[in-house]
This record gives C-alpha cells, sequence and structure tokens, in this order.
C-alpha cells in the first residue's frame, strides 16, 4: 500500500480499476457458471423425462414374464441418446425387473423408497457404488397391465467436465481480460491528465519576472479547467502581489532618497562648517524637519500598502454624516484655530444607510476633510454636502467636501490621486505632507465599490465628491 501511495495518480488509478473490475468479473463469472450449470441440469432433466416417457412405450413382458427392451428403437436416428443411459426397472416389491449393461451390475439408487414415482418424475442425484454422481429420474408407470418403478439416469460426470472446462475458458480469459483493460485504462487515465501535465509545465516556466503569463484553459466546462482557471486566478492575484511590492519599494526608494540626502547633507555642513552652538541648532532643526517628512512617508507607504493588501473586513451598515461628523471631532482643534466654519446640507433623500467597510471609508474621508481643511485659510467656510445618485445602476450617497483653499490647476484633477503628486501650481506650504493621503483614499473608496473625483466646474477652492453604495433594501429589513 505505500508503494502503491506514493505512485502516481494514473497509475492508482489503473490499480483500482483493475481491481474492481476484477472484482465485478469474479462474480459475473460465479453468476454466469452457477446459472448455466444450473441450466444444463434442467435441460439434462428435461430429457430424461422425455427419454423415460419413451421408454415406457418400449418396455413389454415375454411369455416367461421377463421384462425387455424393445431393441430396434436404436435404429431411429434421434434415439442415440439411450444407448448412454443408465436405466434400471423395478416392481413394487423392489425386485430388479431389468437393468442396462451401462450400469455394470450397479444399483441405480437402490431399495424403492416410499411412493417413489408415484407424484409424477421423481429427481435426485445419487453417486454409484464406484464414484459416479448420476441424476436420476423414477417415475411409476404400467406395462402389461403391472405397476412397474422405472429409474432412468444420465451420469453428472460429462456435465461437470464441461462445465470445468468452461470455467477454466472463463479464468483463462479473465486475467487477459484484466490486461488488457489495465492498458486501455493506464492510456484513458494518461489522456485524461495530459492537460494536467501541460498545466504542471507551464506552471513550471512561470517565475516571478514573468507572472503575466496564464496556464492553458483548454476546456472551462471540466474539473481540469475550473482547476486551471482557479491557478490563473492565483497567479493573477501573484502578479498583483509582487506589483504591489516591487511599486513599494520603488516608492520607498524614491521618496527616501531626498529627505536621507538631506540629513546627511545637513550633519555633513553641521561638522565641517558649524563652530558655534546656533549653527549647531539650526542644522539639528533642519535634520528634525527631514525626519518628520521621513516619518509621513514611510506612514504613507506602509498605509497604502495595508490598503492594498487588506481584504475587507465585515461589511458594516452605517450613516455617512454620522462619520463625517466623527471626523470633524478629532479636526476640531485645527478648525478652531483658523476659526473655519463648517456648513453641512441634506437634501431629502440623504441619511441612506451606508453598507461597507467603515474603516476604509473613515480613513478616506479623513484624508479628504484633512487636506480641505489644511488648505483652506483662516476664517474660511467648509462646505459638506449629501445627496443620492445613481451610478451604473447602483444607488449610492454621495457626499461633497468643498474647501476654499487655492484649487487644483486645470488639467489636474485626475492626477491629484497619483502618489506622491505635488501640483504645480498649487501654493503649497513645506510641511504639506508626502502626497499619499489621496492615493490611500481612492484606494479605500474604490476598494468598497465607491467613487471619488473632484469636481472640474467649481470657481474656487477644491471640491472633492465620495460616492459610497447604500444598503439594498433586502439587506436593510435585517438592520
Amino acid at each position: 500500500m505505500k508503494i502503491l501511495a506514493s505512485s502516481p495518480i494514473r497509475t492508482r488509478l489503473t490499480v483500482w480499476y483493475v481491481a474492481l473490475l476484477a472484482a465485478i468479473l469474479a462474480i459475473y463469472i460465479s453468476v454466469v457458471f452457477i446459472f448455466q450449470y444450473g441450466l444444463l441440469e434442467h435441460q439434462m432433466f428435461h430429457d430424461e423425462v422425455q427419454d423415460v416417457e419413451t421408454v415406457e412405450g418400449l418396455l413389454f413382458f415375454d411369455a416367461q414374464g421377463q421384462l425387455h427392451l424393445q431393441q430396434d428403437y436404436y435404429s431411429h436416428p434421434r434415439s442415440h441418446l439411450l444407448v448412454d443411459r443408465l436405466m434400471e426397472v423395478r416392481d413394487l416389491s423392489g425386485v430388479v425387473l431389468y437393468r442396462t449393461d451401462t450400469l455394470n451390475g450397479l444399483s441405480l439408487g437402490g431399495p424403492s423408497r416410499p411412493n417413489e414415482g408415484g407424484n409424477g418424475f421423481d429427481e435426485r442425484a445419487i453417486k454409484l457404488v464406484d464414484g459416479t454422481h448420476v441424476l436420476v429420474i423414477s417415475h411409476l408407470h404400467p406395462v402389461g397391465g403391472r405397476q412397474v418403478l422405472i429409474r432412468l439416469g444420465y451420469s453428472l460426470v460429462p456435465l461437470r467436465d464441461r462445465m470445468f472446462q468452461f470455467f477454466l475458458l472463463l479464468l483463462v480469459a479473465m486475467p487477459i481480460g484484466l490486461v488488457i483493460a489495465g492498458f486501455a485504462g493506464y492510456s484513458i487515465a494518461k489522456r485524461a491528465f495530459l492537460p494536467l501535465d501541460l498545466m504542471a509545465a507551464r506552471a513550471e516556466q512561470i517565475t516571478a519576472s514573468n507572472l503575466q503569463e496564464r496556464v492553458v484553459v483548454e476546456n472551462e466546462h471540466d474539473e481540469l479547467g475550473h482547476m486551471a482557471r482557479v491557478l490563473n486566478h492565483l497567479l493573477q492575484r501573484l502578479e498583483q502581489a509582487f506589483a504591489q511590492l516591487q511599486r513599494f519599494t520603488a516608492d520607498a526608494a524614491h521618496e527616501l532618497r531626498t529627505p536621507l540626502a538631506s540629513l546627511r547633507a545637513a550633519g555633513e555642513i553641521a561638522l565641517q562648517e558649524t563652530e558655534d552652538e546656533e549653527g549647531y541648532r539650526e542644522a539639528i532643526s533642519s535634520m528634525l524637519e527631514e525626519t518628520v517628512r521621513l516619518d509621513q512617508t514611510i506612514d504613507g507607504l506602509l498605509m497604502l500598502s495595508r490598503a492594498e493588501a487588506a481584504q475587507l473586513e465585515a461589511m458594516d451598515e452605517f450613516l455617512l454624516p454620522d462619520l463625517v461628523n466623527e471626523i470633524l471631532v478629532l479636526l476640531e482643534v485645527v478648525t478652531d484655530e483658523k476659526q473655519m466654519i463648517v456648513e453641512q446640507e441634506q437634501d431629502e433623500h440623504a441619511r441612506q444607510v451606508i453598507f461597507a467597510d467603515r474603516s476604509l471609508v473613515r480613513v478616506a474621508l479623513l484624508n479628504v476633510l484633512h487636506n480641505a481643511v489644511k488648505f483652506s485659510g483662516v476664517g474660511s467656510t467648509l462646505r459638506i454636502r449629501y445627496s443620492q445618485v445613481h451610478a451604473s445602476a447602483v444607488e449610492m450617497e454621495r457626499v461633497c467636501i468643498h474647501d476654499s483653499g487655492p484649487g487644483i490647476s486645470a488639467g489636474e484633477h485626475q492626477r491629484v490621486f497619483e502618489r506622491f503628486f505635488s501640483g504645480k501650481s498649487k501654493k503649497v506650504s513645506p510641511n504639506s505632507g508626502a502626497g499619499l493621503g489621496l492615493s490611500i483614499a481612492r484606494l479605500a473608496v474604490e476598494r468598497n465599490g465607491g467613487k471619488i473625483f473632484f469636481d472640474e466646474g467649481v470657481a474656487s477652492g477644491a471640491r472633492c465628491c465620495v460616492d459610497l453604495p447604500i444598503m439594498r433594501s433586502a439587506k436593510r429589513s435585517g438592520v
């Protein structure tokens, strides 16, 4: 069994197939043998009955009272079976009246049994003294006015010899058939698993450098086709993961180069040129500013990487205005410092239940609101409006956040969502951030089936809109 367990699947399938076929053939041979033997034995009984009926018309008593069998019957072509018969005739007292020479003086069944042959044709298998097995038919019949018991039998030896030969023939044919079936089964299994071998060979050729390659799906409706599709989906996820890792590495290398170079330059200048305490303080202050920027960049990259890699958690049901108000409480220190006014407006269809990952939506709205507050001036107004829209036959609730900042230059409304993008015409403070907030926001919104965009039609400031799917009525009933 250990050898079989370590064998290829096609070999195991072939072995199990041959073993099952052998069991079926063994049962079939047994049933056929028993049925055939019973059928021939029944035919023998039928022939013996006809033979007894024939013999009854050929028996006669001579003048001396001796029982004889009419011998000229053997001249008929159909009477050859009578030549090999075993026959014995007794009277009711048990005296043997006639016995064929084929018995060689042996008794055919011994003394008469009670009521033997009185109810038709009695059938029984006996064994002669010489060991011969015989099928005997007994029948009472009047001959010349006297009631006699006729016993007629056929030897079972020829029948059993033929059945034994038949059984040997089946036994010889069985392994030959199993060998042929084994080769055929192995060939069929090999052909059936050929697509699997091709998939394995193709998969072995796919490495980290060519993850865009896919396994060929020959028949998408069978099990191997399903396996190929699953494998292709796995390769697609691996490709996305590798692309994400490469993007993260490239972004990190690109964005960390500048602050690290600044840190090194500030340190070298301080060591070479600075001699007083004030110079060292300026160098350390510059280095601290670069570390803050470096920390923001690293945090943004990690957050973006987690958002890309994370699977959606359990979907939540919540109200969008409640989440926005929760974020405004966090930003209240900044808005109060800038003496900003926050205005919120809702249409009659607003305050619908949102069905999304609340934590991701919170990250997205926090980045959008933080940017809006950061780029708005002192004493400005932050306008937040809620409405219901339809996008791609899906009901969405939209929240638009309109700040009073410098706005977005023409042609940059889509590019602001790119990583590390910084508008050329926008007046941005030196510590404005790493340029990852809107990238994180877009990823978080799109992961929840929503949409985020900047309205290009506003005259002043920037107006960012976020669309999120509303919970369907079927789900709403379970709230």
